[in-house]
């Protein structure tokens, strides 16, 4: 009887153990992500193209209103917003792009200071995250949020940490390192830019924009570590860049994008006429399209704004003359996407060699 007594008892000790173990477990993470909700911000663009969501997310990363966000087109809107936790609206703009990341910051164009928000510094100093570890996708996906709404939060786990290899449609996505891999869908319209975080909230990469694998044509869902680096050349020399990097330059006013491996100026032949390039970062809008050429014989019309050359976003028409250059005649044809009216238009063109002068 006193051996059956004292399993009982050790039956019910080991069953109170586990059921507190299970109950310290499943503690509610209400208050993290109220933390890390005052940390984000939702962005609004102005229209927006047909099957692309004008709206996304930020991170803050500076208490003067600095956000850290994707490379997408809402950025290149002329009355970009910033939706901050407690309801708070401001403009905002953009101050710089590093499209090897696929990463941007723009900055509320207000004077704010004391703003709560991420540490990128500690935040990069950290370990990477571990297969199986618990994560929390804090974002603005389906644009559930506006004002002080707060921002939608999956969780899931870390599923595995390899190299990316998606494409946004038919182009290869710009940045190929290694990234967090989750098995929660989290990479939904608007939530490219959010935060992806461990239980504590602690920052450990940026939500990415929604990509197909270029292995299996399935969705995948990533995050891109905060202690990335990639090899960019600027000012003629070699550089690693990380993302604190980026984003300490970028507020300093003084960051300069890079390119993977310099190209030579080819200077194909592809008979698109712009607008006048009036301003410091007047949109790459077609004003005339040459009889004949390669962009007519593409189907480019006049009005056409061209958005994305071989997966690049061109904001403006210098970053379009100066990514055209790097195309030749010998080159495969180039993939573009354009905006037509409110929608969206793929074409390719092939270029040729300049046309002699009669």
């Amino acid at each position: 009887m006193r051996l059956r007594l004292t399993a009982v008892l050790l039956l019910a000790v080991g069953s109170g153990m586990l059921a507190a173990s299970s109950a310290r477990a499943q503690q509610p993470v209400g208050q993290v992500a109220a933390d890390v909700n005052k940390k984000l911000v939702k962005l609004f663009g102005a229209g927006g193209f047909k099957g692309l969501p004008s709206y996304g997310t930020g991170i803050l990363v500076s208490p003067k209103g600095y956000v850290l966000t994707v490379n997408n087109h809402i950025l290149s809107s002329t009355n970009l917003r910033v939706h901050l936790y407690d309801g708070r609206v401001y403009a905002a703009k953009l101050v710089s792009r590093e499209p090897e990341f696929d990463l941007a910051i723009v900055k509320i164009e207000n004077d704010v200071d004391f703003l709560p928000h991420y540490d990128v510094d500690k935040a990069a100093a950290s370990p990477i995250g571990e297969a199986g570890d618990m994560v929390f996708a804090h974002s603005n996906a389906f644009q559930i949020a506006t004002r002080d709404e707060p921002m939608s939060i999956q969780r899931g786990v870390i599923a595995a940490y390899t190299d990316l290899r998606g494409r946004r449609g038919v182009f290869d996505a710009p940045f190929n390192g290694e990234v967090y891999f989750i098995d929660t869908v989290a990479n939904n319209p608007g939530a490219a830019g959010g935060a992806l975080t461990n239980r504590k909230g602690d920052l450990l990469g940026i939500i990415g924009r929604e990509l197909k694998n270029t292995l299996t044509d399935t969705w995948i869902n990533y995050a891109v570590p905060i202690q990335s680096k990639v090899d960019l050349v600027r000012d003629q020399k070699n550089e690693k860049v990380n993302i604190p990097l980026f984003i300490r330059e970028s507020i300093e006013g003084k960051y300069k994008e890079g390119d993977k491996k310099k190209k030579e100026d080819k200077g194909g032949y592809h008979g698109i006429v712009l607008v006048a390039n009036a301003v410091s970062a007047t949109p790459p809008y077609v004003e005339e399209v040459m009889p004949e050429s390669p962009a007519a014989k593409a189907g480019l019309k006049p009005d056409d704004l061209i958005v994305y050359v071989d997966g690049n976003l061109v904001p403006s028409i210098r970053m379009f003359r100066e990514l055209m250059k790097t195309y030749g005649p010998e080159d495969p044809a180039i993939r573009m996407e354009v905006q037509r009216g409110n929608k969206l238009e793929s074409m390719t063109l092939k270029l040729t060699q300049q046309p002699k002068s009669k």
